[in-house]
């Protein structure tokens, strides 16, 4: 995808352009200077007036705190903008960031629209939830052909994944899966193209290389199932004595299928201080186990003790 871009004649002696008439990639380019303020002077009257590039920069400047004051809400409006346009990082980046915020439903109907394109982190998170019957009707092949895309993409946690998949399904199965993938693959609008009903003009999606950089939102490892069939049989170390825990919320840590899987991995992470005074709990969900840890005070107290495990999980209430 492509956007012209003003060329400034500064050889000539010519004054720069004022900030509403300079392009996405200079506000871009002042971004990669540190000039974060420039940036999102550059975006903004770009992004008021439809610009679904800027209004996705100018999200992940809210979502960083770059040039603006740190705020999510705002963030998530400037995704929504880019997002109905058919911007398909704006798609992903939204439905990762309501996912990973406990507004599932909503998350993964923006997952899905960008997966159907082809994006590989929407592709895994939604896949992940198809198989698990997350948010949405339980569908194992189409969650495997999903997921089988982000791995073919290249995405690592997706191999991980359709490994571990490998593992809990039927080859009669993995075969459906496949070859629903590629189907869909064929169907997918081409690299570069728009999705339906978004602008005719070409876009060039242009998400700061710094933002990138930058830890974004990653249900996609917190969502996907996980086997432990590795895992040691080695009998757990006592836990760090702890006040008793309360409250309504607490951390999955992932779906098996087998509740011995799920217990192996608790035996393993029982240790961390993040878990002590908590217990584990395994919820039956159809054909798999979801191990849940808690409780914990409140959404934050879990999703830091998740960043304290460097484990895949993300925070659910107690139900």
């Amino acid at each position: 995808m492509s956007r012209t871009i003003w060329l400034m004649a500064a050889a000539l002696g010519m004054t720069a352009a004022p900030l509403a008439a300079q392009s996405v990639k200079a506000g871009i380019e002042a971004w990669q200077r540190a000039d974060y303020a420039a940036a999102v002077a550059i975006w903004r009257p770009l992004a008021e007036k439809g610009d679904a590039d800027a209004a996705f920069n100018l999200g992940q400047a809210y979502r960083l705190g770059r040039g603006v004051p740190t705020n999510l809400g705002a963030a998530q409006t400037w995704f929504e903008r880019a997002a109905e346009k058919g911007h398909i990082d704006s798609q992903a980046t939204l439905g990762l960031l309501l996912f990973q915020n406990g507004n599932q439903p909503e998350g993964l109907k923006w997952l899905k629209a960008a997966a159907e394109q082809g994006e590989p982190r929407a592709l895994l998170v939604y896949g992940t939830a198809l198989f698990n019957g997350d948010s949405v009707t339980q569908d194992p092949i189409l969650g495997y052909a999903y997921i089988s895309r982000a791995a073919a993409q290249g995405l690592a946690p997706a191999k991980n994944t359709l490994a571990q998949l490998d593992k809990m399904m039927s080859l009669e199965d993995r075969k459906k899966g496949v070859a629903l993938a590629i189907d869909k693959a064929k169907a997918a609008p081409p690299p570069g193209s728009q999705a339906a009903g978004a602008a005719a003009k070409p876009a060039k999606v242009a998400e700061p290389k710094a933002a990138i950089k930058q830890p974004a939102p990653k249900p996609a490892k917190t969502a996907e199932p996980k086997v432990s069939a590795k895992a040691s049989p080695a009998k757990p170390a006592p836990a760090p004595v702890a006040a008793p825990a309360s409250g309504g919320w607490r951390i999955q840590l992932g779906a098996f299928s087998q509740r011995a899987s799920a217990e192996a991995l608790y035996r393993k992470l029982s240790t961390n201080g993040a878990l002590a005074g908590r217990q584990p709990y395994y919820v039956a969900a159809g054909q798999v186990t979801r191990l849940q840890v808690g409780p914990f005070a409140s959404r934050a107290a879990a999703q830091n003790a998740c960043a304290a495990l460097k484990q895949a999980c993300f925070p659910v209430p107690a139900k």
